[in-house]
């Protein structure tokens, strides 16, 4: 399963080319150019990282990861930004991101970065197991949920689902999320 990424980029050639790259990295990469749409679309989907550039139309990049911060939302950040003074990282920070990288920069740094962000975010997700209580245990590596230590056998789509919620505790999954980790391509969720 491809990390989906939001990528805030008003400059459209260098969004482009931020998109291939992560594209050839194994990402899956939804572009925005505007600060209400990144808004809109942080709030409907889920996502594994948001890039952000600060300078952008219909607001910036720190208001908008403020908001989003307030609002509950944890998703890691990166700001990718011209604004390279200390006050201006100093002012990425206090507005909530992970990481600030200065353009100009080069695409392996933003490699780097965004692994090294996901890994982190990834490891904190993906513990052993997580204690529901009333006796019960999934454990994330096998995918059996357990009941007073006795496996319970339940249907594969169950049991990806209760992953995927686990996973994303304190999260807002849309529905739409929801079918696409569950159902492949060509299959249809019944009613």
């Amino acid at each position: 399963m491809a990390a989906k990424i939001l990528l805030l980029e008003d400059d459209l050639s260098l969004s482009e080319i931020i998109e291939e790259f992560l594209n050839d990295e194994g990402y899956e990469v939804f572009l925005c150019d505007n600060a209400q749409e990144a808004l809109d679309m942080a709030y409907e989907r889920y996502f594994d990282l948001w890039i952000l550039d600060v300078k952008v139309p219909l607001g910036d990049g720190f208001s908008l990861l403020k908001e989003l911060r307030k609002s509950g939302k944890q998703t890691p950040a990166i700001f990718m930004t011209s604004l390279n003074t200390t006050n201006d990282l100093k002012q990425g920070f206090d507005a909530g991101c992970d990481d600030y990288i200065k353009k100009p920069f080069e695409l392996a740094e933003l490699s780097i970065r965004v692994k090294a962000l996901l890994k982190r975010a990834f490891s904190h997700k993906n513990e052993d197991f997580e204690d529901l209580g009333d006796g019960f245990r999934f454990e994330f590596t096998t995918q059996i949920l357990y009941h007073n230590n006795k496996a319970l056998t339940l249907p594969s789509k169950e049991i990806k689902l209760l992953s995927l919620l686990l996973k994303n505790k304190n999260n807002f999954l849309s529905t739409e999320r929801i079918f696409e980790e569950l159902w492949d391509y060509d299959e249809e969720p019944s009613e």
